[in-house]
C-alpha cells in the first residue's frame, strides 16, 4: 500500500503486527504494550520498527526510547478525539522526535494540514484513492497566523 511521506507519495515498508503475532522480517510495528512488554527483543529486530500510539496511551511512556524508533503511527480511531494531535506536537515539541510520525485511523481530510502543523509528516488513508486528496489537503492555506512545531 501507498502512504504520503514529506508530501510524496511512497510504498509502505512496515507491516502492522498483532500483540500475539510472531515478529516478521523487515520493517514493523507493534503496540505500545507490546513494546513495553517485549522491548528487548524488539531493539534487536533487525529491520525498522515502529510503535502505534492510541488517544488514551501516554507519550511519556516512549521517551527514552524515541531515538530507536523509526515510526510512531498515531491511530485515530474516532474523528472526534484530538488527544492524538497533543501526542504529535508532544513528541516533535517536548521529546524533540525527529522519525516519522504517520497518522492512521479515522482521520478526516479536513484535518490534514492541522496534523502536519503539529508535526504529522505521515499519512496511511483508508483508501488509495484519498492520496491526491491528502497531497492536496496538506496545501489547504498558505498563510498562517499561528506558530507550529515543524
Amino acid at each position: 500500500m501507498q502512504i504520503i511521506k514529506d508530501k510524496a507519495i511512497i510504498e509502505d515498508t512496515f507491516t502492522t503486527l498483532a500483540d500475539d503475532a510472531e515478529p516478521t522480517r523487515g520493517d514493523i510495528s507493534v503496540s505500545l504494550s507490546r513494546w513495553k512488554r517485549d522491548r528487548e527483543l524488539l531493539l534487536a529486530h533487525p529491520g525498522k520498527v515502529g510503535v502505534r500510539l492510541q488517544a488514551s496511551d501516554a507519550t511519556a511512556d516512549l521517551a527514552d526510547d524515541l531515538k530507536r524508533i523509526d515510526l510512531i503511527e498515531l491511530d485515530f480511531a474516532d474523528f472526534a478525539d484530538g488527544r492524538l494531535f497533543s501526542h504529535a506536537w508532544l513528541l516533535r515539541g517536548r521529546y524533540h522526535y525527529q522519525g516519522e510520525i504517520r497518522a492512521t485511523g479515522h482521520y478526516l481530510l479536513d484535518q490534514i494540514f492541522y496534523l502536519s502543523r503539529v508535526g504529522v509528516n505521515a499519512f496511511k488513508p483508508a483508501k488509495a484513492e484519498q492520496l491526491a486528496s491528502i497531497l492536496a489537503n496538506l496545501h489547504d492555506f498558505s498563510v498562517k497566523y499561528q506558530p507550529s512545531i515543524v
